[in-house]
């Protein structure tokens, strides 16, 4: 888990240094593909290990960013990662690694938007913000899925398959 923690942090700082994308604010911008680990994590190593990979992470963000990004990282994540486990679960011989990272990543926005609205005492942030973030899930989740997808093999190879 230490190894995989590792990974999952040096994603996030490689992704922090990718320039923002021209049509979103930057806050909206990330891809997560730190979250590769953490699927990687739900499928070869175990669900629950998954959640406290989902935890670990959101504790990192509030060592570095602080207590409201560590807060909303925590809402988002275990969210994202429910969201995932409930659909295998309910659909596990017909559910892709882009349709659990696309249902992931939109419940990991719907989620931290929602913590966030509660924060802040303010719902209108949520009519205006979520169609955004929807979206933003929508591709975000596709680009990790995607790349999910094409290293799956080197991971079966070292696991012996799902």
């Amino acid at each position: 888990m230490g190894t995989m923690l590792s990974l999952a942090i040096i994603l996030i700082f490689l992704e922090r240094m990718l320039p923002p994308l021209p049509m979103l604010p930057p806050q909206f911008s990330k891809i997560g593909l730190s979250n590769i680990i953490v699927m990687y994590i739900f499928f070869f190593v175990g669900k629950k290990e998954a959640f406290a990979m989902g935890a670990l992470k959101a504790f990192f963000n509030l060592l570095l960013r602080g207590p409201v990004a560590g807060l909303l990282s925590l809402c988002g994540g275990l969210f994202s990662i429910a969201v995932m486990y409930l659909l295998w679960r309910l659909f596990k011989d017909k559910v892709s690694y882009v349709s659990l990272s696309v249902a992931g990543a939109v419940g990991h926005n719907a989620a931290q938007l929602f913590a966030a609205c509660l924060l802040l005492q303010n719902w209108v942030l949520f009519m205006f913000y979520l169609p955004i973030l929807l979206i933003a899930g929508a591709i975000f989740g596709t680009i990790t899925g995607l790349s999910l997808r094409v290293i799956m093999p080197v991971f079966k190879k070292i696991h012996g398959g799902w």
